[in-house]
């Protein structure tokens, strides 16, 4: 059964004077299409809402459960930011630069100023608010729980607007992650201006060539590669 992710992180830091505290999470690293996109989520505390305890990790939970809880921390929570880094700008900084700029956005559109960061595995060195990177932060924390529910809530849907725009790729169901399905529509139909040009198998299509087959396995191996529970989460992605 996956593990239930608790206050414990919160309520250490509320013990320690902080009162606003904003869990960070991102989804969307290893695909090969479509945005990065990160969440920042402040809960209120003390609190012990009942929805609190169906949060998991996003990708243990369904798409009906998902879209349940995007609504009750949309609606409930102190504050929710969002950041959203184009495939371009992705192509033009690296991955992991676009997504810590994701998450930097998602802090700057919080209503509230967060007294304290807890992210999962990342650290945002570029940000002077006091921060802890927590390995496998989705699992435990549950503002980065929460965050995580709404940052993929917000990328399944706009990779369901992407399918309508871009016809073909399948981009609906595999939400631009590395399937087989995707790599195949890609050697049909080539690179649409939705998809990341620096990633292996994308380039490898571009200049002509068969993609290796390996470098999907890798992304799918890393925890790169999804289907619509699924989200991956390490930063060594083939180039």
């Amino acid at each position: 059964m996956p593990q239930s992710p608790d206050l414990a992180y919160e309520n250490e830091l509320r013990s320690q004077g902080y009162e606003f505290i904003a869990g960070i999470d991102e989804v969307g690293r290893g695909a090969l299409a479509g945005p990065v996109v990160a969440s920042a989520v402040i809960l209120p505390l003390p609190a012990s809402l009942a929805w609190f305890e169906l949060v998991r990790d996003s990708k243990s939970l369904n798409r009906t459960r998902r879209d349940s809880l995007f609504d009750l921390i949309a609606h409930e929570a102190v504050a929710v930011g969002t950041g959203i880094v184009s495939p371009q700008v992705i192509d033009a900084v690296n991955i992991l630069k676009a997504t810590r700029l994701a998450m930097m956005q998602a802090v700057e559109k919080l209503s509230r100023q967060p007294g304290f960061l807890l992210i999962d595995r990342l650290g945002l060195s570029q940000c002077p608010i006091p921060q802890r990177g927590i390995t496998g932060g989705d699992r435990s924390c549950l503002s980065i729980a929460c965050a995580s529910i709404i940052a993929k809530v917000t990328r399944d849907r706009m990779m369901i607007e992407l399918d309508r725009t871009y016809p073909g790729y399948g981009f609906a169901q595999h939400k631009g992650y590395g399937t087989g399905r995707h790599i195949s529509c890609l050697r049909k139909l080539g690179a649409s201006p939705a998809h990341r040009r620096y990633f292996a198998p994308v380039r490898s299509i571009i200049q002509g060539r068969t993609p290796d087959p390996a470098n999907a396995v890798q992304l799918r191996a890393a925890g790169f590669a999804g289907t619509e529970g699924q989200e991956g989460g390490s930063s060594k992605v083939p180039l």
